[in-house]
């Protein structure tokens, strides 16, 4: 098979082209480096079935030969990171719809299939947890930018499922919870590579908020399994798909347990953790959620699909390359 991966110089487009290479299919990585990097593809490009095209998806004379000439799309080009969102929402709307359009229409004029990859912030503030794919969305106001991000994403899921029911364009949308592991950058506000750079340098872990907040984290290497399962099964057309962990950690407890892996358990955690208020780290008007869960009901029955990694094998995976 033939892949195209948008954004596949990423954290996790990288992954992704990884392990479509060992299972024999031919992969191009579109990317327009503007946070994917190319020691993320390092030792892919002596392979004789990848291919590296810089250039971005808003780029429909980009777009238009690289789609023609797959078999099959994975879309995760986007703006990510609540910090870099902050930073710059105009890039954010217009790099996640824009691109999404551009690619979708490719993807009917050459009738390819489609896996785009959603987001958890989709259900913004949802209180229904476990978070379900037919549950309704929480947003709070639009003076908050943080919820232009989750807009956006549904702007490429109403896009997508629009392709689906009027052109019968077979697009799948998989909606990542946090995912972590090797080749991550903590720039943009990714809390693990940033907690564990902190660690590793033997600084202050910053935890932001009261640090009750929890999350359920991914390794990688399962998501990138869930992503080409959902995009090879072909009932998975027009609909969307949690992707993540449902083994929930406070953020407190997920620098506790950073700093153990890192000292080892006879260190006392505590006084090397800081709590930082959101207004302090994000400005004011900043709101973020206590819990985020995604339930995986959707996916275990139709795939029989659950992530396989422990949080602390990826955790030790992710301190020893940053070391």
């Amino acid at each position: 098979m033939r892949v195209l991966i948008t954004g596949g110089a990423g954290f996790i487009g990288s992954h992704l082209a990884e392990l479509s290479l060992r299972r024999g299919h031919a992969v191009t990585v579109l990317d327009d480096l503007s946070t994917g990097c190319l020691e993320n593809l390092a030792g892919l490009e002596s392979h004789a079935g990848f291919a590296f095209v810089e250039g971005s998806v808003v780029e429909a004379r980009t777009l238009e030969p690289l789609v023609g000439g797959c078999d099959l799309v994975f879309h995760l080009a986007a703006v990510v990171g609540v910090e870099l969102v902050l930073q710059d929402i105009v890039r954010t709307i217009e790099t996640n719809v824009v691109g999404t359009l551009e690619l979708l229409r490719c993807a009917r004029r050459h009738g390819r299939r489609v896996l785009i990859t959603s987001s958890s912030e989709i259900y913004g503030k949802s209180p229904q947890i476990p978070l379900a794919e037919d549950g309704d969305r929480l947003l709070g106001a639009t003076s908050s930018l943080r919820w232009g991000y989750s807009s956006s994403k549904a702007a490429d899921e109403y896009l997508a499922l629009g392709y689906w029911r009027q052109h019968g364009l077979p697009v799948t949308i998989a909606r990542l919870f946090n995912t972590i592991g090797p080749r991550q950058t903590g720039r943009y506000g990714m809390v693990v590579p940033r907690l564990v750079a902190q660690a590793l340098d033997g600084e202050t872990l910053t935890v932001f908020g009261d640090g009750t907040q929890t999350r359920s984290f991914c390794d990688v290497e399962d998501t990138a399994e869930a992503l080409a399962a959902l995009a090879s099964h072909p009932g998975t057309a027009g609909e969307a798909y949690n992707v993540g962990s449902d083994r929930e950690i406070s953020i407190h407890d997920l620098a506790r347990r950073i700093l153990t892996l890192v000292d080892g358990p006879e260190k006392s955690a505590e006084q090397r953790i800081r709590l930082v208020p959101y207004r302090q780290a994000y400005g004011p008007g900043f709101e973020d959620m206590p819990r985020r869960v995604p339930d995986l009901a959707k996916i275990d029955r139709l795939l029989a699909w659950r992530p396989r990694r422990l949080l602390d094998e990826t955790l030790e995976r992710i301190i020893a390359a940053r070391r």
